[in-house]
């Protein structure tokens, strides 16, 4: 079953592909994220989930998805991750770590799930894993600086 609330609301817009509906796609208008994906997020039973279908695009050499996309695809994911509860938020990246641990291909539906380790009122720190139709492919952690407006 299928929560259909946006994660947080003012950046959100429902995804207009069929293949997506249920889900939400970030409209912070980031071209790079844009090209690389596009990536959704959604909440369902067990919490905030992004999601992404990687395309021959994607793929290095050897067929399997670039280790550079799947860290884009976690960057995005600690973002929501770390706006999971509501709040907007305006920020950057401070730390993105990652393992490898299981390849993605082209078609294959990548979800990411995480969890906030520790929320202040300047960093955010936060995990979570990306699968590659239900198998392990990228773990990852980062830490997140709020920009607050002045």
């Amino acid at each position: 079953m299928t929560i259909q609330t946006p994660p947080f609301a003012g950046k959100l817009e429902a995804a207009t592909d069929p293949d997506w509906a249920g889900w939400y796609h970030w409209a912070g208008n980031d071209p790079f994220e844009d090209d690389v994906g596009p990536f959704y997020v959604r909440r369902d039973k067990q919490g905030l989930v992004t999601g992404f279908r990687p395309r021959a695009k994607n793929c290095n050499a050897h067929g399997s998805i670039h280790g550079g996309c799947l860290m884009t695809f976690g960057d995005f994911s600690l973002f929501m991750i770390a706006s999971a509860n509501g709040e907007e938020m305006s920020g950057v990246t401070v730390t993105f770590n990652s393992e490898f641990v299981g390849p993605a291909r082209a078609g294959q539906l990548l979800e990411a799930r995480g969890e906030v380790i520790r929320a202040g009122r300047s960093l955010v720190f936060a995990r979570g894993l990306i699968t590659a139709d239900g198998e392990p492919a990228l773990a990852f952690s980062g830490t997140f600086k709020r920009i607050h407006a002045r």
